[in-house]
């Protein structure tokens, strides 16, 4: 879904930073998209939208990204 997105739409280079940085890079690179950091396992809703990214961070490994930021 995210190639009907315009501008970037995965960051798999930013697994393993920190998630406030890796969301910097993110709004940087695609000025369309809000980064949102979150703990790994919240719930969140499941509605795809080009406007938003996940930025899935460890529990245990604070604020580490640990899976690929994506569009969605």
């Amino acid at each position: 879904m995210s190639s009907e997105c315009p501008g970037k739409n995965s960051w798999p280079e930013l697994v393993g930073t920190k998630g406030d940085y890796a969301a910097s890079v993110i709004e940087r690179e695609n000025s369309r998209v809000k980064a949102v950091v979150i703990l790994d396992g919240s719930p969140v809703t499941t509605d795809f939208r080009c406007d938003r990214v996940w930025v899935r961070v460890d529990k245990e490994v604070e604020g580490i990204v640990i899976k690929t930021p994506t569009v969605g």
